[in-house]
Formats: structure tokens, sequence, C-alpha cells
């Protein structure tokens, strides 16, 4: 499948080098703005999945460092309220 996040992650920037449009029968690239060569259907969908990747792998890493930083404050002796007073809402 034809993404936008796929095609950024080859390096493109959406609405410059290039537009989607999605018809009711799947995206597809409506407009290709740059003189690079149009990258496959399989390049983006993979250049998409090493996104995904990389995105949760990040979101894991996040999570652990909130709860690290939650426990680090926990040792210190503040409570609950404090913590999320101090974070906003962790």
């Amino acid at each position: 499948m034809i993404t936008s996040d796929g095609l950024e992650k080859l390096g493109f920037t959406p609405n410059v080098d290039f537009v989607l449009q999605d018809d009711g029968e799947g995206v597809y690239i409506k407009e290709w703005n740059i003189a690079s060569p149009q990258p496959t259907e399989a390049e983006i969908e993979t250049a998409e999945a090493e996104w995904k990747s990389e995105n949760e792998a990040e979101q894991i890493q996040a999570e652990a460092d909130k709860a690290s930083a939650v426990s680090k404050l926990e040792a210190l002796g503040l409570t609950d309220a404090e913590i999320k007073a101090l974070s906003g809402g962790l």
C-alpha cells in the first residue's frame, strides 16, 4: 500500500514532492512533482514497515523512561499526587 509515512521515510515531502489521493479504490500517487524516480509500491511498503518499527521502538523507550522517572521520584519520597503535579499527569 502506498502511504505518506513510507514516502516520507524515503525522504520525500508530502504536498511538495508528491500528492496522494484515494478515490475509494485505494491510495495512489496523484502527483509526482520532483525529478527523482517515483518509488515502487514495494519500496514504499518496505519504508513504511521500517518507519513503524522505529516509531514503536521510540514509544517503548519513552514508556520505559517515564516508568523509570516515576520510580526515581517515588524513591525520593514524593507522593503520587506530587508526581502528577510535577509531570502534568505522568
